[in-house]
């Protein structure tokens, strides 16, 4: 094999490890650091300020802008996050993706091989879970600095070769040097692994003009932008506007900073007379610019989502599809992240639990109106119900099989129970929808008394239901109470009526056809009540599960 064949081979390879290490890094962080995700991003609530902190943050936890803002469109599409909370997010990750080229840039890649043997005997050797996944992540860490040694050599011999010196000439060009960084980061869909590769190429002694370096920097800004784009198009028109920021943003800076470049030459000379290392005048420029190009816009931030949404314009019904008959926003193999998918099968069980609650109230108002075009609806939507719950309960089964730290896998573990009682109280409304149609079909009547009794009954099911989702939905113990005490009141009330439409029953004044209706609607009424409390009290073993995962971890230390 040719010393040219043989190079070219090793600097293939070093640029794979240089992609597997940060994946392996970047999915280590996201198990550790998964379960902490959205209250950082929740952070972003406040203001833009806070958003791009947040951003920033979570970026260089999770080693990887491209996948912080697919989590944001993510979270936008879920509504999560406002469009102005999320471009202060995108703008903070930005900044957040240079960490990694500052780290490689310290030249402390001889550890490598210390590191991969430490990562290896923690991750293999060592039982407990949370030792293992730190280990992964060092050898995570030791493989992409590994890569930067097998690449550095064959790098160093392209440089003494006249043809890839004029190569190197060709990209002198700053549109060429500008489209080749775009082109390159939107193949491999990295930002941060261009930065390695250019800053690799830096540490070996490629004769690259910072000129060059600095315009491929500007086009890897706007290449990393395309994967965002991509992951948007069946998501929302917020989310869409989220994605389409991104790549302004990034063209914005670009055309602003390099225009600047092209007007005030002794920009790059003020970096080089800084900095003496080449890897690290690059690894600074990257940083600065992004610092820059957050500065320079984060005032506009109100304006340019007011742009967004003239450019992707606002649609009366485009929040209002929570009955469709698919899953809104859950998709395991589109989830960058197993956090991202426990968020997001979250937010489909509060979804499908608004349907149910909305399917009780409907099958109530159709069994005291005597309608049974309302019992209609409600079948159907117990169609919905019972799709959504078979939908749901597979993407929980695979991922319940991806790498889960222990508090997403119990939160899995709490939403395939509180389906199960969701889909129960979808169930028992169907059930009395179905009272509807034999009390219309029999022409039977009730009297006012057993319709007031299960008017006062059926009141306080819909407040329970509602409650209960609304404390599972937003986490909030203070509801577990009310529920609770709710819950002990319908059951007084139930036996109360039942012994009421007893004494109606020995007086004749109640038939007896109907008088099984009724019964059977109590039943039902107090058996939804139970449901709604166990969707409420799942919060609690939840927590008490978390503090335990907690004090377990923290004995361990």
């Amino acid at each position: 094999m040719s010393p040219v064949l043989e190079s070219i081979f090793l600097v293939a390879g070093g640029l794979g490890l240089l992609l597997f290490g940060m994946k392996m890094i970047s999915t280590g962080l996201q198990i550790a650091a998964g379960d902490h995700l959205q209250a950082i991003l929740k952070q972003a609530t406040s203001n833009r300020f806070l958003a791009a902190i947040a951003g920033t943050i979570v970026t260089i936890c999770l080693n990887s802008s491209t996948l912080v803002t697919i989590i944001t469109v993510g979270f936008v599409n879920a509504g999560l996050l406002k469009l102005t909370q999320a471009i202060g997010v995108i703008m903070g990750a930005n900044v957040g993706t240079t960490f990694s080229a500052q780290l490689i840039a310290f030249r402390i890649d001889p550890i490598a091989p210390l590191l991969i043997l430490v990562g290896v005997v923690m991750h293999m050797f060592f039982k407990g879970r949370r030792v293992k996944n730190i280990g992964y992540i060092i050898l995570g860490f030791g493989i992409l600095l590994f890569s930067i040694q097998v690449m550095g050599a064959p790098l160093k011999e392209f440089a003494k070769h006249p043809s890839f010196n004029a190569m190197l000439t060709t990209f002198e060009n700053p549109i060429l040097a500008l489209l080749a960084g775009f082109i390159f980061t939107a193949i491999i869909q990295s930002s941060s692994a261009t930065m390695g590769l250019l800053i690799t190429m830096h540490l070996g002694g490629v004769p690259i003009p910072f000129e060059t370096s600095a315009f491929i920097i500007l086009g890897t800004n706007i290449g990393t932008s395309i994967t965002t784009l991509i992951a948007s198009i069946p998501a929302n028109r917020d989310s869409k506007r989220a994605a389409i920021f991104h790549i302004t943003y990034d063209i914005i800076g670009s055309t602003v900073f390099g225009t600047l470049i092209f007007v005030f030459p002794s920009i790059l000379g003020w970096f080089q007379a800084t900095w003496e290392d080449s890897a690290r005048q690059v690894a600074m420029f990257h940083t600065l610019y992004n610092v820059a190009t957050l500065i320079l816009l984060i005032p506009f931030v109100g304006w340019i989502a007011i742009l967004m949404q003239k450019i992707v314009p606002v649609k009366e019904n485009e929040n209002n599809k929570t009955h469709e008959r698919k899953l809104m926003y859950l998709d395991v193999q589109k989830s960058p992240t197993p956090a991202f998918a426990t968020i997001h099968a979250h937010l489909e069980v509060c979804r499908m639990g608004k349907i149910v609650n909305e399917n009780l109230a409907l099958s109530l108002e159709s069994f005291f109106e005597n309608d049974t075009d309302k019992s209609e609806r409600v079948f159907e939507n117990e169609k919905i119900v019972d799709f959504l719950t078979h939908k749901i309960t597979s993407q929980l089964i695979l991922i319940n099989n991806m790498p889960l730290s222990d508090i997403e896998a119990e939160k899995i573990g709490v939403m395939f129970k509180t389906l199960t009682d969701l889909e129960r109280i979808g169930d028992h409304a169907k059930n009395i929808a179905g009272y509807t149609l034999a009390m219309t079909e029999g022409n039977l009547k009730l009297d006012e008394i057993a319709v007031g009794e299960l008017k006062t009954l059926g009141n306080l099911i819909i407040t329970i239901s509602v409650k209960a989702l609304d404390a599972y939905e937003r986490d909030d113990k203070s509801l577990i109470q009310q529920v609770k005490l709710l819950e002990k009141e319908v059951d007084a009330l139930s036996k109360q009526f039942v012994e009421n439409h007893i004494e109606r029953l020995k007086t004749k004044d109640c038939e007896p056809k109907s008088g099984v209706i009724f019964t059977d609607m109590i039943i039902d009424l107090e058996r939804s009540s139970d449901h709604a409390k166990n969707v409420a009290y799942a919060i609690i073993a939840e927590s008490r599960r978390n503090k335990k995962i907690n004090k377990n971890s923290e004995g361990k230390k």
